[in-house]
């Protein structure tokens, strides 16, 4: 489902082609868009990045599309990749008090958010305080590019139905809907959004280790 026939589909369910209700559409989709990717953590919707931390400089920015992270690690000069350990902001400040106290690092935190007004996106910030530049692989959960920037979407293509039934749920909220229609739409999401559960599951088990894994029915 590309984004034409999403909104064409959001008009025909809910029988609506008033111009209020059309130009808002755009916003019904980003807003189910954003329910979904916060509601699961699917595999497709992983990414990995490398960049680099500078010797002398703490401070780490976060990519543009950044959610939340899996794991950082710094590697070396000889490859070799080292995880740091998750920590809260304050642990770092403590445990490097002096900014001059340099090695490799072995913590992070996330330091700030994004800054609409600045158009920052955010920083971590390691310690301690890096001793030379190095190579750092960020693995992270990351907001995919809606589907009405991009016409098409992954969303759009593998999780149609929650997508749609996202968005009716928006759409007739805004409407102020019937509630046994709203119940009919917000059932078919929440259906639609355990089979979505069941992929983010899946993607963390491995049948040779943890057996198969038993479906409720």
């Amino acid at each position: 489902m590309n984004y034409s026939e999403l909104t064409q589909a959001i008009q025909d369910y809910c029988e609506n082609d008033e111009t209020t209700f059309v130009t808002n559409i755009p916003r019904f989709i980003q807003q189910a868009e954003e329910r979904i990717a916060r509601a699961t953590m699917i595999p497709e919707l992983r990414k990995n990045v490398t960049g680099t931390i500078t010797s002398g400089n703490r401070y780490l920015a976060r990519p543009a599309d950044f959610l939340t992270p899996f794991s950082i690690a710094v590697v070396d000069d000889d490859g070799d990749y080292y995880y740091l350990l998750d920590k809260d902001v304050n642990f770092i400040r403590e445990a490097y008090p002096n900014t001059t106290t340099t090695g490799r690092p072995k913590y992070y935190a996330q330091f700030s958010g994004d800054d609409p007004t600045s158009g920052s996106e955010g920083f971590f910030i390691v310690g301690p305080t890096p001793d030379q530049n190095y190579t750092v692989e960020l693995y992270y959960y990351y907001e995919p590019e809606s589907i009405v920037d991009s016409t098409t979407s992954w969303f759009g293509e593998h999780a149609e139905t929650a997508l749609l039934y996202g968005c009716l749920v928006e759409a007739y909220t805004f409407m102020k809907g019937d509630p046994d229609i709203m119940e009919l739409y917000m059932a078919r999401y929440t259906e639609a959004m355990g089979g979505l559960g069941v992929i983010a599951a899946r993607s963390t088990r491995d049948d040779y280790r943890d057996g198969r894994l038993k479906m409720r029915r």
